[in-house]
C-alpha cells in the first residue's frame, strides 16, 4: 500500500501543479482587460464621487479601464451579493463599506446573500468620512453640552432624523444618547431630501449628517451645527466642537475600501493593493477626496483594512443587538 502511495504522490503533485499553472499565469499578466468597480449606492452622492476618484486613480496605475458600476439597493447588500458570486480573478471589485464588510447588514436585515468574512478578501481602505450634528434653533443651547442638558431635562421630546434604521448617522445618535443617558425619538427617512426639509422647518429637531450635506445648511437661519463626530476639530467648520470633548474618546466615522471575492489569488490582491497605495500617495487624489469632505487613508497592507473592518463591527454590533434594530 505504501508503495502505491509513493507512486501516486508524484502524479498527484503533477496534477496540482497543472491546476495551479493557469491561475498563476493569469495572475502574472493581470490585468489584461477592463475591471469593474461595483459601487453599492446610486450616482451623484459622496460614495459615488470618492469611488469614481478611486477608479480613475487605479486605471492610471493598472493600465486598464476601471469601469464604475452603480448597484444601489439594500444598503449595499445587492452590490455585495453580486461581487461575492463573481469569479475571483480581480476583474470585479466591491467598494466595501461598514454595512457590507463589517457584518452590520447581516444583523440589520433578515437575510443577506453573502458572508462578509467568508466571501471577501480585503484589498485596502481608501478614505473615511465623518459627520456633523445639526440642531434646529427651536432647541435652546449655545453648544452641544447645553443642547444635551435640554434633551435630558425634556425626555422623549427631542426628535432626530436619519437616513434609515442602522445607518451610521442613526447608530451615532443612539450611541451618543446611551452614553449621556438621553431619551430621544428616532425618525427614519427613506428620502434624505425630506429629512432635510423637515429639519429646516423644525418638524424634527436634529439630524446627524455627512460634512458635505451640512454645507448648504450654512445659508439657513433655522439650524446650527453643534458637534462634529471627528476626533479633531475641522478647519472648514471653525468653532464647532467635537463630541469627544463631551464624551471622552467618542468618534463616529465610516470607511470606504476595496474588496474582492475570497478566491482571488494573493498575487492579484497584492497588485491591487500596490496600485491603491500609489494612488493614496498622490496629492491630486488626496485633494479630490478632501473636496467632498472625505479623509484619504494612508497606504497600508490589506491586513490594516481588515483590522479596521473588524474593529467597527465589534463597536457597533452590540448596539444593534441591544436595541434590536431591524432595517426595512
Amino acid at each position: 500500500m505504501s508503495g502505491n502511495f509513493i507512486k501516486r504522490r508524484p502524479m498527484l503533485l503533477a496534477g496540482l501543479t497543472g491546476l495551479a499553472a493557469p491561475r498563476l499565469a493569469r495572475a502574472s499578466t493581470y490585468p489584461d482587460r477592463p475591471i469593474r468597480l461595483v459601487i453599492p449606492y446610486g450616482g451623484g452622492g459622496q460614495t459615488d464621487i470618492v469611488s469614481r476618484v478611486t477608479a480613475e486613480a487605479l486605471q492610471q496605475r493598472l493600465g486598464q479601464p476601471v469601469l464604475s458600476d452603480n448597484r444601489p439597493g439594500g444598503a449595499g447588500n445587492l452590490a455585495a451579493e453580486m461581487v461575492s458570486r463573481a469569479p475571483g480573478d480581480g476583474y470585479t471589485i466591491l467598494v466595501a463599506t461598514m454595512g457590507t464588510n463589517s457584518g452590520l447588514n447581516a444583523l440589520l436585515y433578515k437575510s443577506v446573500g453573502y458572508n462578509a468574512q467568508r466571501d471577501f478578501t480585503p484589498v485596502g481602505m481608501f478614505c473615511t468620512t465623518s459627520n456633523l450634528l445639526m440642531v434646529h434653533n427651536s432647541i435652546p443651547g449655545r453648544d452641544f453640552n447645553e443642547v444635551a442638558a435640554w434633551i435630558k431635562a425634556n425626555p422623549g421630546k427631542f426628535t432626530f432624523a436619519s437616513a434609515g434604521v442602522g445607518a451610521i448617522t442613526h447608530l451615532i445618535m443612539e450611541d451618543m444618547g446611551a452614553r449621556l443617558g438621553l431619551d430621544m425619538v428616532h425618525v427614519p427617512y427613506r428620502q434624505t431630501t425630506n429629512a432635510m426639509t423637515d429639519l429646516i422647518a423644525g418638524r424634527v429637531h436634529a439630524r446627524c449628517l455627512g460634512l458635505p450635506e451640512g454645507e448648504p445648511l450654512r445659508q439657513t437661519q433655522s439650524v446650527r451645527p453643534v458637534a462634529l463626530t471627528t476626533v479633531e476639530p475641522r478647519p472648514e467648520w471653525p468653532g464647532v466642537p467635537t463630541m469627544g470633548q463631551t464624551i471622552p474618546g467618542f468618534e463616529g466615522s465610516s470607511y470606504f475600501g476595496l474588496a474582492v471575492p475570497s478566491q482571488t489569488p494573493p498575487e492579484i490582491v497584492r497588485r491591487l493593493n500596490t496600485a491603491l497605495g500609489e494612488a493614496l500617495a498622490d496629492e491630486k487624489v488626496r485633494a479630490a477626496y478632501k473636496r467632498v469632505g472625505a479623509d484619504p487613508a494612508e497606504p497600508a497592507a490589506p491586513e490594516v483594512f481588515a483590522a479596521r473592518a473588524k474593529r467597527d463591527g465589534e463597536r457597533w454590533a452590540p448596539l444593534i443587538r441591544r436595541l434590536n434594530l431591524v432595517a426595512e
